[in-house]
């Protein structure tokens, strides 16, 4: 879907932004559905998660195309979106927003967490969800659900542009997860975006602690105030941030 690779420094910016600062950058250029609606963490992690999507589609589940013996088939799209998902991306599934059964489990879930994915993302159920919240590698979803995803949902296309929480998620787009949840930045977008939030998280790091000190909101954020601006320099060139 396209050609752009995230560099290690747009990572590293994007992990230092806020999901909150990405929602209003986005916001600027006219995305306003870009936040993954009804999603959480598993278990709060100190680093943020950011990765290229790579997708899996689930569709309605039908009795007769989903036994447990489906699961001796190598070629089944969720063990193959597993085995797939390349390290340092994120594996983003349709879950159709139906959390009364699992997308996944602790197992396959562990088994991306070892080939260094950066992480997963369901609007779906996610079972075994104490134990995929001890792992490192942080995970997104709406709910624990101890049923298998075959009692509602067909895993059926790997890659493909899907829905997940009302957003388009694109294979190749920039996944970033943090305690308020999931944005989805268009690929084409995500080192503009990171440059402008590295600046954003800096400027805001000032505001807090000027609003902690007493000092009024008004010409400060927004900053209209020249005299706002010259403490926010001044304040860069001592703190170094």
């Amino acid at each position: 879907m396209t050609d752009y690779v995230l560099s290690d420094a747009t990572r590293n910016k994007l992990k230092r932004a806020s999901t909150a600062s990405i929602a209003t950058q986005l916001y600027k250029r006219g995305l306003r559905n870009q936040f993954i609606q009804g999603v959480r963490p598993v278990a709060a992690k100190p680093e943020t998660m950011v990765g290229q999507a790579f997708t899996l589609r689930y569709i309605p589940a039908r009795e007769d195309r989903n036994a447990l013996e489906v699961f001796r088939n190598p070629e089944h799209p969720q063990r193959v979106a597993v085995e797939t998902c390349p390290p340092g991306h994120v594996l983003v599934m349709d879950g159709r927003k139906d959390a009364s059964a699992a997308t996944a489990g602790s197992i396959l879930v562990t088994r991306m967490a070892v080939r260094g994915c950066a992480g997963i993302v369901t609007d779906g159920g996610l079972r075994d969800a104490a134990g995929i919240g001890a792992l490192d590698m942080p995970a997104f979803f709406a709910g624990p659900s101890a049923p298998t995803n075959l009692t509602k949902h067909e895993a059926l296309d790997i890659n493909v542009p899907i829905g997940c929480g009302d957003v388009a998620v694109f294979p190749g787009d920039v996944i970033v997860g943090d305690s308020d949840g999931v944005m989805v930045i268009p690929a084409h977008l995500a080192d503009e975006i990171a440059e402008v939030c590295a600046g954003m998280e800096s400027f805001e790091e000032f505001v807090l602690e000027e609003v902690q000190s007493g000092t009024s909101i008004i010409g400060l954020y927004p900053c209209t105030k020249e005299e706002n601006q010259k403490k926010y320099e001044e304040w860069r060139e001592k703190t170094g941030r």
